[in-house]
């Protein structure tokens, strides 16, 4: 029994024993997370981590943040918790990736309007979900009630992770050559980025607009789609950089094509992108077609069926997509990098 309690807290809208349970209820899905050896301790003030640098000459931290932004209102609408955590690792420990680390840990942070400890434990278990499918430990969170800040049915989510790297082993973009590779690895749909335009164009206030059905998307209504949750790239793109096969990756994130691939790319160069060289995504076509919205915007908001692009030498092309689809994830040849100074150019 806790000595930790409030009548004037709670009667001001924070309920410290709505928190209590909450974390009971998520310690089953962190311990799900942790290594043979660690301890969730709900008592401590951060999370502790061994590291097992052997073999590491200069490590390195990489440390990344992000949310799911407003992705997080159809989940409201369609009152659907477990899968957003998953985005929220996903939009984290993809981006670690792109430095060439492989991310160790994880800890989350829900601020919220009302704390239900059936709501919160959802999300978490969302997050334990991504961060099993990273291979990570969910080392530590915060839940915070904020009664006038957010509406009670409502809450915001953000994540932030760490990864390791030896120097040695950093992704230098000015490895890049002229006739390196574009590959392309499948997203899993819209992922967590573009959601502001979504909404407006399907004009989603209300569940009944994300229970549309249209052709393109099958059996499945506008919201399973959309909450498709982001692809997590960690096993795959590992397997690819413990094979030191990759020169450069990026993360296709917001702003799409257009902000994200120059990232990966050194100074005097771009790229030449196949748009025929892969499916783009049912949910796409739609988007653009309701919105009536240019193909170069579409290309500049969205990953349109692209989660990740890697660069690599020619000759390593087919090896890379077959390392890619060992461990489930289809790939494509989509692109060549090129002395120029047009960053992005399409073809059909």
């Amino acid at each position: 029994m806790r000595d930790s309690q409030s009548q004037s807290y709670k009667e001001a809208g924070v309920d410290i024993e709505a928190g209590y349970e909450a974390v009971e209820r998520i310690k089953k899905h962190i311990k799900t997370t942790l290594p043979g050896g660690m301890s969730f301790d709900s008592t401590g003030f951060g999370g502790m981590l061994p590291l097992a640098v052997a073999g590491m000459r200069q490590p390195y931290i990489i440390s990344a943040t992000d949310g799911v932004g407003t992705k997080l209102k159809l989940a409201f609408l369609m009152d659907k918790h477990d899968t957003v955590g998953i985005d929220c690792v996903a939009m984290c420990v993809n981006d670690v990736l792109c430095a060439g680390a492989l991310p160790i840990n994880f800890l989350d942070y829900i601020a919220c309007g009302k704390n239900f400890p059936e709501k919160i434990e959802a999300i978490v278990q969302g997050v334990s979900e991504g961060c099993r499918q990273a291979n990570i430990p969910l080392v530590g969170g915060e839940t915070a009630e904020m009664p006038g800040f957010y509406p009670e049915d409502e809450y915001d989510l953000a994540g932030f992770c760490n990864g390791i790297v030896d120097l040695p082993d950093v992704l230098d973009k000015n490895t890049v050559n002229s006739g390196d590779v574009l590959i392309g690895i499948a997203s899993s749909g819209v992922h967590s980025n573009g959601f502001s335009l979504v909404r407006k164009i399907f004009d989603i206030t209300t569940r009944t607009g994300l229970e549309q059905h249209f052709p393109e998307l099958g059996e499945l209504n506008l919201g399973e789609v959309l909450l498709e949750p982001t692809k997590i790239y960690v096993q795959a793109v590992g397997a690819l950089l413990q094979c030191k096969l990759v020169k450069s990756l990026a993360h296709i994130t917001g702003g799409g094509f257009y902000e994200n691939i120059p990232r990966s790319l050194p100074s005097g160069h771009g790229v030449v992108i196949d748009k025929s060289a892969w499916e783009i995504l049912p949910i796409f076509r739609l988007i653009q077609r309701i919105g009536n919205i240019s193909a170069h915007d579409m290309f500049n908001t969205f990953n349109m069926g692209i989660g990740m692009t890697a660069i690599v030498a020619p000759e390593n092309a087919d090896t890379v997509i077959e390392i890619l689809a060992e461990h489930g994830e289809k790939a494509f040849k989509i692109g060549q990098v090129v002395k120029s100074s047009q960053l992005i150019t399409f073809t059909e």
